[in-house]
C-alpha cells in the first residue's frame, strides 16, 4: 500500500471542500460547513466489545435511557397494527390504538400476570392485547379489559393494572422511543440533524427494502466499520479508482456525527500507483484488476479465482484468498471473495466501469447528470415535486453518511441507504444488522406499503439478498472481518483499541457520547482506577 503523509492531518490530492468550489451546482450551507472534533486519538479498552458485564451496563444506562429508531409509522398504518421491537433482554410493543396520527403507544412487552411477551411477531389490525398464556387481555389504550377468573385475584387493583408505557415520538416518518419517561424531547436530542435532510426529506420517502441478519460480532463492532471510509484502502479494493476514502471529511455535531466521502475521485492511496491500462476484457464482478499491484483476478468457477500477474505467472486461490497452485502465493482475500464469491444474477454480463483520474471536475458534473435523469425516472408523474436540477453534484454522487447515537445511521441527500445495528439478545458476541432502502415518495402521501424484513439465516450470502443490488457484493467484503474482528479484540495482548485522530472521527464521537451515558471512563478503565466489575 502507499503511504500519503503529507506533514498535515489529510493524504496529498485534491480536499472536499476544493471538490465542493467545483461543483457544477450551487452547494448547499449544510454541505459545505465543517465541525471537527478535536484532535486526540482514543483508547477504548477491548473488553467494553465482548463483556457481558458491560452489555449489562448498557443495558441499564443506555438502552433504558435513549431515544432509537424503533420502527417506520407506515407499519403502523390501521388501528390494531403492532410491531415488536427488541432491544437485548428488553422489548417493546408498538400500538396504533385510534386513526388520529398520534395515536400511537409503545407498552413494554409482556404480560402483568406471569410475564409471557404479549406478541412476538408484527401483527395488523388486532382488536386487543390478549396473552397467549392465561388469556389477560389489554385494551389497545393499554387498560386492562379482562382477567380470566377475576374473583381469584381480589388483591389486584384494576386500576393499577395499565400497561407501562416508553415514550413515544415521531420524525420524519419514522417511530423512536425512550424507556426512560423523564428523557428530554426527541426535537431536543435530534438538534440541528433535520436541517442536514432537506434535500429530499426522510417524510418524502417510502420503505422499499428491509434486510437483517444476525452477525457474530459485537453491535459496536459492527456499527463501527460503517463509520469510516479508513478500511476502503483493505477491504474494498474494487472502489479505490472511484473513492477519494483518505480524503473524507468528518464531522461532528451534538448526538450524532457525519462523514463524506467524495465519488469519482481516485484514492490518494494511488498517487504514486501505475494508472494501469484498462482490461478489456473486464467484468465488475468476475474479472477485476486489483488498483494497487495491476494483478487481475478473475472467477474459474464458484470458490475459485485465477490471479495474473504482469510478468504473466498465475495462480489459483479459494474465495477466501487461501493459495491452492501457482507462482503467486498471495492474493487479496477481499478480490478473491468479490470475483470468486457467490454472485448476484446476471453479474457476469456487468462491464468493468471506466475509470480516470484526469478531469475531476467534469467526470464528477457527468456522473452526477447521470443520476439525476435515474431520478427523475424513479420520481416518475412526482418529478415535479422536487427540483431535481437544483440538486447539486455532491449531493447526487457523493457518500454522505450520519451516525445518530447511538445505532441508527441514515445516508444523506437523495442516497436511500440506512443501516441499524442493535445487539442480539443478551449475548455480547451477536448482533443483528439491518439494512433498509427508502425511496423517494416525494408528496409525503400514499406512500407504497413497507417492505417487509428478509430475514437472512446465518449461513445465507448477502446476493440472498438481491433487491440490495451491489451492496450485497460490498457486505460479503465487510462481514469477512468483523467476526475475525470480534476474535481478535479477546486476543489483543494490550486489550487497548486504538483510533486514530481524524479518519476514525465518528468512532471517537459515539465513544465519548457512550461513556457520558455509562458514567464512566475509559482512560480510568484502562489505568485500573475504575471499580473492578466494569474491566472485565
Amino acid at each position: 500500500m502507499v503511504e500519503t503523509v503529507t506533514g498535515t492531518s489529510r493524504s496529498n490530492g485534491i480536499s472536499y471542500t476544493e471538490l465542493l468550489g467545483l461543483d457544477s451546482r450551487p452547494v448547499p450551507s449544510f454541505l459545505s460547513e465543517e465541525s471537527p472534533m478535536l484532535p486526540g486519538p482514543s483508547e477504548i479498552p477491548a473488553w467494553v466489545y465482548y463483556s457481558k458485564t458491560f452489555h449489562d451496563l448498557e443495558v441499564e444506562k443506555l438502552w433504558s435511557r435513549v431515544w432509537q429508531l424503533a420502527c417506520h409509522e407506515d407499519e403502523l398504518q390501521d388501528v390494531g397494527d403492532h410491531v415488536v421491537y427488541d432491544i437485548a433482554h428488553l422489548s417493546f410493543l408498538l400500538v396504533r390504538t385510534g386513526t388520529d396520527p398520534d395515536d400511537l403507544r409503545a407498552y413494554r412487552n409482556s404480560c402483568l400476570h406471569r410475564g409471557r411477551k404479549l406478541r412476538e411477531a408484527n401483527g395488523k389490525c388486532f382488536p386487543n392485547l390478549r396473552c397467549s398464556f392465561h388469556g389477560w387481555c389489554w385494551n389497545l389504550d393499554g387498560s386492562i379489559k379482562e382477567i380470566p377468573s377475576q374473583w381469584d385475584f381480589p388483591h389486584l387493583d384494576t386500576q393499577n393494572l395499565n400497561l407501562p408505557e416508553a415514550r413515544l415520538e415521531r420524525y420524519g416518518g419514522f417511530v423512536f422511543i425512550n424507556p426512560d419517561p423523564s428523557s428530554e424531547p426527541l426535537s431536543d436530542y435530534l438538534g440541528d440533524f433535520p436541517n442536514h435532510q432537506t434535500t429530499l426529506p426522510l417524510h418524502r420517502r417510502y420503505k422499499a427494502v428491509h434486510v437483517a441478519k444476525v452477525i457474530e460480532c459485537n453491535w459496536k463492532v459492527c456499527q463501527e466499520a460503517f463509520m469510516e471510509s479508513y478500511h476502503v484502502i483493505a477491504t474494498h479494493p474494487t472502489l479505490l479508482e472511484s473513492i477519494g476514502d483518505a480524503n473524507s471529511r468528518y464531522d461532528v455535531y451534538g448526538n450524532f456525527s457525519r462523514a463524506i466521502s467524495p465519488s469519482e475521485i481516485p484514492s490518494p492511496h494511488l498517487a504514486d500507483v501505475v494508472d494501469w491500462e484498462p482490461d478489456p476484457d473486464g467484468r465488475l464482478y468476475t474479472r477485476f484488476r486489483h488498483p494497487l499491484s495491476g494483478h487481475i483476478y478473475e472467477r474459474i468457477d464458484e470458490d475459485l479465482v485465477r490471479v495474473l500477474d504482469e510478468a504473466g505467472n498465475e495462480s489459483k486461490f479459494h474465495s477466501d484468498g487461501r493459495w491452492i497452485e501457482g507462482d503467486l502465493t498471495h492474493a487479496d482475500p477481499h478480490l478473491c471473495l468479490w470475483v470468486g464469491g457467490k454472485q448476484l444474477p446476471d453479474a457476469t454480463e456487468v462491464p468493468t466501469p471506466l475509470t480516470s483520474r484526469a478531469n475531476l471536475a467534469e467526470r464528477r458534473t457527468q456522473l452526477a447528470e447521470r443520476k439525476r435523469s435515474e431520478f427523475r425516472r424513479l420520481l416518475g408523474e412526482q418529478a415535479e415535486v422536487v427540483d431535481v436540477d437544483a440538486i447539486c453534484d455532491a449531493e447526487m454522487i457523493d457518500s454522505i453518511f450520519f451516525s445518530v447515537f447511538p445505532n441508527w445511521h441514515p445516508w444523506g441527500c437523495v442516497n436511500p441507504i440506512q443501516y441499524r445495528f442493535r445487539p442480539q439478545g443478551d449475548n455480547p458476541d451477536q448482533c443483528i444488522f439491518e439494512c433498509m432502502l427508502f425511496l423517494p415518495s416525494p408528496n409525503g402521501e400514499d406512500r407504497p406499503a413497507p417492505a417487509p424484513i428478509h430475514w437472512l439465516e446465518a449461513d445465507e450470502d448477502w446476493t440472498e439478498a438481491p433487491q440490495l443490488g451491489l451492496l450485497a457484493k460490498v457486505f460479503n467484503q465487510d462481514f469477512h472481518n468483523l467476526n475475525k474482528v470480534q476474535q481478535g479484540l479477546k486476543n489483543l495482548a494490550s486489550q487497548r483499541v486504538r483510533l486514530a485522530d481524524y479518519q476514525e472521527t465518528k468512532l471517537r464521537h459515539f465513544h465519548e457520547l457512550l461513556q457520558q451515558h455509562l458514567e464512566l471512563d475509559y482512560n480510568e478503565m484502562l489505568n485500573g482506577d475504575q471499580p473492578g466489575y466494569l474491566l472485565r
